[in-house]
């Protein structure tokens, strides 16, 4: 193997596949990049079992070949490279990859490409596209829910529905639930059903960039892995396996008894300020909604030994007065993943579920289970 490619190219590159390698040295080959020339480029490989990123780097090659070096001592010393061309030559009989970059030159011991895992390589025919703005948009507003604990393995990930021309993403923890549904642009040929891991989505996130280009979407015929691809890069995750609760039986139907509309920039600033005192009172957020009253809505928190906190939100409000207590954690989390100017909170009452819409958008909600106010 001879490449030659730019530094900040090679950089970026392991940056990104980095991400999957793994730190918990139960393999270690697995602690390695995978370096390999493919149609006159080079391909960065890393994974840690649950997911694998491929990137390809603009290169010129001069000879064929692959090897695997040690990912973090590979990537700092790129890092530490000034700009400019970068030379990579492997000798194939000491494993080793030599790399000269201007008066810098080092050598790293490689273990053979054959025994790092098999990463599957995107189908030529997609499941379906989608825009890659659409997809980030959804997974900022979904994907933070999902639980961190391990103990309910289907609620660490997002369900993720592909049905027609629309694609639906729902995560839940025991307190909160966030659905949105967005476009395809590509319909699939039959409804697919698939749970992907949170922190999967997340690194589909951090990969693709905000524009309307396409995103290429692969589920595995036997449904066991999800494949998102692009042209400098593509990420494979495995798919949970299980029965995702029946989320919609959390959903309030009917008409809420009070629905207050706001502007979500001035409701998260209230919500923030209040939570500094919130975190030594259980983090509760105490809403007081009256119709009638100018401003009809105050946020407050109220912490015995170090103070309270008072915030005057204006807002419209229909229907009822109300007092209700939520975690403050959760509703700043759910406004902070929003980016629309407002937003609408819809209240059955002080033990009913908060329900987060956006205003002039039925394809979202956020629900959020209330606290109990003390007596």
């Amino acid at each position: 193997m001879k490449v030659t490619c730019l530094q900040e190219n090679l950089a970026r590159g392991l940056q990104t596949a980095g991400r999957a390698v793994s730190t918990r040295g139960s393999l270690p080959i697995l602690g390695n990049v995978l370096l390999r020339t493919e149609n006159g480029r080079l391909k960065l490989t890393a994974t840690n079992l649950e997911v694998g990123i491929n990137v390809w780097v603009p290169a010129k090659v001069d000879d064929d070949g692959a090897i695997t070096v040690p990912a973090k001592l590979f990537t700092d010393f790129v890092n530490s490279l000034p700009p400019g061309p970068a030379e990579l030559s492997l000798n194939v009989r000491t494993k080793t990859v030599h790399l000269r970059s201007g008066p810098y030159e080092a050598n790293f011991k490689g273990m053979d490409a054959e025994e790092f895992p098999i990463i599957p390589v995107a189908p030529d025919k997609p499941t379906t596209k989608m825009a890659k703005s659409t997809l980030r948009r959804m997974i900022n507003e979904v994907a933070f829910v999902a639980t961190t604990d391990d103990s309910r393995p289907v609620l660490t990930g997002v369900l993720t529905t592909f049905d027609g021309d629309k694609l639906t993403m729902a995560a839940a923890d025991p307190y909160r639930l966030s659905v949105r549904t967005g476009s395809l642009l590509t319909r699939v040929e039959s409804k697919l059903e698939v749970i992907i891991p949170a922190r999967s989505l997340q690194e589909v996130w951090r990969i693709i960039d905000d524009t309307d280009d396409a995103v290429d979407v692969f589920v595995t015929p036997n449904g066991s892995q999800v494949i998102f691809h692009t042209e400098e890069a593509d990420l494979v995750s495995r798919v949970i396996e299980g029965q995702f609760p029946n989320y919609r039986q959390v959903i309030p139907s009917g008409k809420a008894a009070t629905r207050i509309v706001a502007h979500r920039e001035e409701l998260l600033q209230a919500t923030r300020l209040a939570s500094l005192f919130a975190r030594d009172s259980a983090n509760m957020l105490r809403f007081q909604v009256d119709p009638n009253a100018q401003p009809p809505l105050i946020i407050s928190a109220t912490a015995a030994e170090v103070g309270d906190n008072t915030a005057r939100v204006d807002a419209t409000v229909d229907g009822q007065n109300t007092t209700i207590a939520f975690n403050s954690r959760f509703i700043s989390d759910a406004l902070g993943s929003l980016t629309a100017p407002e937003v609408a909170l819809e209240l059955g009452g002080p033990l009913a579920p908060g329900v987060v819409k956006i205003v002039g958008d039925d394809s979202y909600l956020h629900v959020v289970m209330p606290l109990r106010i003390p007596a």
